[in-house]
């Protein structure tokens, strides 16, 4: 692995129903080793604005492409995204419409998507949000392993509904040269090499994988919200990845 001298710039996108609050574990072990680490509340998942119901996937990928103008990303000094789980759909966008802006991408227990997929296709129109599900209903379909009674508590207390437009919108992707973006997985609730053979199978979930040209995969074997079962370990993770040059 070369590394480079330089801080480099991070940017971490909280998954559904989370805001910029979920990173404050990771954000702190980022700032101790002098990274230039921001997290950012997508629109939709900002419990104070009251429309947030009515945003869109494009509100999110616009959302994202300004905090990377705002940090002064260019072609010559591009930044590290980090997305976690639901994130994917607007990173996704992003890598397609600007590649060049993006050093690399980190994805923790979460991956790139494919054209045409949606995370809620079949949601119903009149569903305007969907609210964080009860744990009983959550945890067959996103490992809680490793959190807490606490963090429980604060995960429910402080989620946001998801905008039932940004799940129901559909990923339209055109550009390849997203798949030519240094790309890590961090893959905490199934291991990565589960990860990969499903993605040479042709899974929906994973097939995408399969496609990107420079793919490295780091186990860190937790549960489905390592920023806050492992979040310093996470931090190390994409300190590490984010520093890369080759």
């Amino acid at each position: 692995m070369t590394t480079t001298t330089s801080s480099p710039t991070i940017i971490l996108v909280p998954g559904h129903w989370l805001g910029a609050w979920a990173w404050d574990e990771v954000l702190e072990h980022l700032k101790a080793d002098h990274s230039r680490a921001v997290a950012m509340t997508l629109p939709g998942l900002d419990g104070d604005d009251p429309e947030r119901a009515e945003k869109t996937l494009d509100d999110q990928v616009a959302a994202v492409l300004d905090v990377i103008t705002r940090l002064g990303a260019s072609d010559d000094e591009p930044v590290t995204l980090v997305a976690h789980s639901g994130a994917n759909a607007p990173v996704s966008l992003v890598l397609d419409r600007h590649p060049g802006l993006v050093h690399r991408v980190v994805w923790v227990d979460s991956g790139p998507m494919a054209t045409g997929s949606a995370f809620a296709p079949d949601l119903p129109e009149g569903v305007e949000e969907l609210p964080l599900p009860s744990f009983d209903v959550l945890a067959p379909q996103a490992s809680l392993e490793g959190l807490s009674a606490e963090v429980l508590e604060r995960f429910r207390t402080r989620a946001v509904p998801e905008p039932g437009a940004v799940l129901r919108q559909p990923v339209e992707l055109t550009n390849d040269a997203r798949r030519k973006v240094p790309t890590t997985l961090v893959c905490c609730s199934i291991p990565s090499a589960q990860v990969l053979e499903l993605a040479r199978g042709g899974h929906a979930m994973f097939a995408e994988v399969a496609n990107i040209e420079h793919l490295d995969v780091i186990d860190l074997p937790t549960g489905h919200w390592p920023m806050w079962s492992r979040p310093r370990d996470l931090a190390e993770a994409i300190q590490s990845e984010a520093s890369r040059t080759d």
